[in-house]
Order: C-alpha cells, then sequence, then structure tokens
C-alpha cells in the first residue's frame, strides 16, 4: 500500500515529525583541544570553535573544562562547588574543612551583569586531604560522593590544576558569566546541550568531571540503568539525573583504579560484536571474552560520542555504529577534536590532517609527545 503522511489516521499524523528531516532531536556539539607541548593558551580557541556549532544546542546547558588552570595550586584538589540555597552552604563548608586542610575558600569569580537562569551559588576550594591513611584520589572521590549524595550541594569539579564551568546557557553565556578570557589552559573541552529525556539544570550540563576526568558527550545511553548498577557497586552514585555521569564514572573506574589503558577501556565501552569476536585470533578473542565477562554491565549501549580529558591525555570515542559524528584533526603542536570537521576549521582552517575515527577505536592526544593514535 502507497501512501503518505496526510493519508494517515489522525493519531498517526500528529505522531509525525511535522518538520521532515530538517528538526534534529538529539544533537549536543562536542569540542577538544590539547597542546601537545604542555603550553597554555587562552579560551579563545575553544570558545570560537563551540559557537560555530551553537545550533546543535537549545541553551538548556554548556560548559567548559580547562586544564592548567591553576599552577599556583597545582599539588591541591580544586573543588567547585554548586549551592542549591544559601542556608545549606554552611553544613557543607564544615564538612569540607572537616575533611580536608583548606589553603583557600572563595567564591567562583563570575559577572553578574550577563544574565544567566537562576544560577546556584558558586564557590571553588583547593585542598588536600587530611586523612594520610587514605589514597588520596579515592579519599576525595568519596567526599565527592558523600556531598552529592545529600541533594543540598554538588561538587562538580574535584581535579588539581583543572577546572570545569557549566551552566544553564549557551556556550557564549557561560564564557562570558564566567569570565574564560581570564584563564589559560592546554587543554580544553567545550559542550553546548541539547537535552532529550532528562532536564536542563546547572548540574546535568556538561562537562561532568570527577578527580581529573572530564567528560563531554553527544548521544543517549539506553544501557544507563544496567551501568548505574554496575558502577554503584564499585562505590559510585550517580545524583546528576544523567546518563552521561556513568562515562565519567566508568573511566575514572577502568583507567585510574584498575590500570587499563585507553585502547582497552574502549573495548569495554564499545566492544567489538560477537561475529567480530569469533574471526580474531584466539589470543585476542580471549581478551575481548575477558573483559565482556568482566565488565559486561559497562558496555555502553546506544548512540553516542564521547571527547574525554585528563590531565597530560584527550580521547574521543565513538559508539561501535558510529551513531554520532566525530573528527580529529593535528595541526603542528595542537590536536583537535569535534562532533563536525566546520568547527576544528574555524580555529585551524589548514590542518595537516584532518580525518573522521572509526566507530569503537579511540583517537588518544598525548602531552610532550605528537602521539596521535589512528587505526591504520
Amino acid at each position: 500500500m502507497n501512501g503518505t503522511v496526510d493519508d494517515a489516521p489522525h493519531p498517526v499524523r500528529r505522531l509525525q515529525n511535522p518538520y521532515g528531516g530538517d528538526k534534529v532531536l538529539d544533537a549536543c556539539g562536542l569540542f577538544g583541544v590539547l597542546n601537545t607541548k604542555g603550553l597554555r593558551f587562552p579560551a579563545c580557541q575553544a570558545v570560537k570553535a563551540i559557537l560555530s556549532m551553537r545550533e546543535r544546542g537549545n541553551g538548556l546547558g554548556a560548559g567548559f573544562a580547562v586544564y592548567g588552570l591553576y599552577p599556583d595550586h597545582g599539588e591541591e584538589y580544586a573543588l567547585h562547588v554548586m549551592f542549591l540555597s544559601r542556608e545549606v552552604s554552611g553544613d557543607v563548608e564544615d564538612f569540607i574543612h572537616r575533611r580536608f586542610t583548606v589553603s583557600l575558600a572563595e567564591e567562583i569569580p563570575v559577572d553578574e551583569d550577563v544574565e544567566v537562569w537562576n544560577p546556584p551559588i558558586l564557590k571553588r576550594y583547593f585542598v588536600q586531604p587530611k586523612n594520610p591513611e587514605i589514597q588520596p584520589d579515592e579519599y576525595v572521590r568519596e567526599t565527592v560522593m558523600r556531598v552529592n549524595t545529600t541533594g543540598k550541594a554538588y561538587v562538580f569539579s574535584s581535579g588539581k590544576n583543572m577546572g570545569v564551568f557549566k551552566g544553564v546557557g549557551y556556550p557564549e553565556d557561560l564564557a562570558e558569566y564566567f569570565m574564560l578570557n581570564r584563564y589559560e589552559g592546554y587543554m580544553w573541552l567545550c559542550h553546548t546541550r541539547f537535552p532529550t529525556n532528562t532536564p536542563g539544570w546547572w548540574g546535568g550540563a556538561h562537562p561532568f568531571n570527577i578527580l581529573d576526568w572530564s567528560v563531554v558527550h553527544n548521544g543517549e545511553l539506553s544501557s544507563y540503568g544496567a551501568n548505574r548498577r554496575f558502577l554503584e557497586m564499585f562505590g559510585y552514585q550517580c545524583t546528576m539525573r544523567t546518563d552521561t555521569e556513568v562515562m565519567a564514572y566508568a573511566f575514572d573506574m577502568l583507567m585510574r583504579r584498575h590500570g587499563l589503558t585507553a585502547e582497552l577501556t574502549a573495548k569495554v565501552l564499545a566492544p567489538p560484536l560477537w561475529f567480530e569476536i569469533e574471526n580474531m585470533s584466539v589470543r585476542e578473542a580471549q581478551l575481548h571474552m575477558a573483559l565482556r565477562q568482566c565488565y559486561g554491565g559497562l558496555l555502553m549501549n546506544g548512540p553516542f560520542t564521547v571527547i574525554v580529558a585528563r590531565h597530560g591525555q584527550m580521547i574521543g570515542l565513538a559508539d561501535r555504529l558510529k551513531l554520532r559524528p566525530l573528527s580529529a584533526a593535528v595541526k603542528d603542536d595542537y590536536v583537535y577534536m569535534a562532533s563536525e570537521e566546520a568547527a576544528i576549521r574555524s580555529v585551524c582552517p589548514n590542518p595537516d590532517r584532518v580525518w573522521r575515527p572509526r566507530g569503537g577505536e579511540p583517537v588518544i592526544g598525548m602531552v610532550e609527545e605528537l602521539r596521535v593514535e589512528v587505526p591504520a
């Protein structure tokens, strides 16, 4: 039977997309740039690139992660905290002071003349753990989980010599609000958000961070429930009401706590299909089956692209079917990754090399050596 939408019964017509293929329902924008020599540079590249993808967001979230941000506090953890009300800030601050030696506590500088929606109270603390018997990163991670599960405040950045700035608004709004033109870093991640089935609120904006791991994400994880339950067994609590949170915690657990390489982590999160494993050598097939058996709960099902950062490293990864776009480029001492090649060319018109990584295969940029790993 041949027919058109107009021929369909009224309830069917009502469910059709009236904009045809022109309306995109899930199209967050991602951008990352890394200087492989570790040289710090201002925000202008990152802001210009993410603005070129403004239509990928809808004003319900944007943010930036900056590495090499606090050289004067390089050996201290920088906690960026949002308080939902001034009444609860005292209790949370007391808890932070009980857990840490605080060298500096201050409000995060903002430009109050810039209009953003319902901003929370934003403070930052430069701290060192008080308990020497617990591994410092684990001590900080546990503290972040305890604060975030109160529902009164959220630690949205907790690494050393880095920081996340995010909120509700378009990227240019947040860049002006947080006065990013004052900062420099050797690596920048940016995100503009188009939330679909999760709310647009300050804690739910990207990047997501734990310790020095930051993640920006485009897509939707249908496996969120299974991923969340798996991570909860290892002490991670998901409180931000969005699926991207599990991606940040998965990278922290697999690479920092369990010592997996970026390549193996990619095979956990976006594993080969079973028929591909069957065609591998015996040794390689055994490795992939072992990863599936150990970390099956961290298989990220659904369309996604992520750009992940930690000190000295930037990783781009798309789902194994490449249902969300990812482009990468290299120019001199810079590595670029973005949702669109046009965003890269807006700040680097003539890259030495530009390519589109295949699904499930990570592209990795490293500081101190221009080692960008590209599958043959």
